[in-house]
Order: C-alpha cells, then sequence, then structure tokens
C-alpha cells in the first residue's frame, strides 16, 4: 500500500469513526488537530465532556488488533497535544478524556469498530 493510500484508508477509518460518534449523540468539534509534529484525529464534545479520539484502522491482522497500535509514545503524544488544544482553545469548563476507536476489517466492506472509552 502506497503512503496516498494509507492516509486514504486511514481517512476512510477516520471518517466511519466520526459517523459512529455521531450516531451516538457526539457533536464533532474538530477532525485533524495539529500541534507540532503531531496530531489527533477526532475532537468531539457530548454532555460537557470534551473527548480526544485516536482512529486506528487495519485492513488485516498480520500484526495483530489495530487497538494495539497505541503504543505508549503515542498515548503520550495525544496527551500532550490534547493539553495544548484545551489551552489555545480555553476549554475551561469541560472534563475531558481520551477514547480510541479502532476499527480492523474482516473482508472487503465487512468490519468490527471497537470503542475503547478513556483508554488511557
Amino acid at each position: 500500500m502506497t503512503s496516498e493510500n494509507k492516509k486514504e484508508f486511514g481517512d476512510q477509518g477516520e471518517s466511519i469513526a466520526c459517523n459512529f460518534l455521531l450516531e451516538n449523540g457526539y457533536k464533532i468539534v474538530k477532525r485533524n488537530y495539529r500541534f507540532g509534529k503531531g496530531e489527533i484525529d477526532v475532537i468531539a464534545t457530548k454532555d460537557k465532556l470534551i473527548i480526544f479520539v485516536e482512529v486506528k484502522t487495519r485492513n488485516n491482522q498480520n500484526f495483530g488488533p489495530a487497538e494495539l497500535a497505541v503504543t505508549k509514545g503515542k498515548q503520550n503524544q495525544v496527551r500532550k497535544i490534547a493539553e495544548s488544544f484545551l489551552y489555545e482553545n480555553n476549554f475551561t469548563d469541560y472534563d475531558c478524556r481520551i477514547d480510541v476507536i479502532a476499527i480492523n476489517y474482516q473482508g472487503r466492506d465487512k468490519y468490527n469498530l471497537n470503542h475503547i472509552i478513556n483508554a488511557f
């Protein structure tokens, strides 16, 4: 898979994740929030809570499920970027959490979505 195809595949996973969140009462605030060299895939709100969502999508299980791709380094990066977002946007009346949405394809158009609330 070329880097362009990987980006399209990742974007497709993020769109699936956003649709899932919207269907479950979340409001999408921002997609692909960049700070420095890092990025948070989706930022959403629900019930005075701001949720930072890391989305991982896999098209096979050769390296394990998508959930396992959120390494300690990635967790630390997401935390730092989330803090920057809160500071930059003055979200003072909100509690926050970090979720992971893992999308594991099981065929061309079949996938399993796992929403891990308060993942780290």
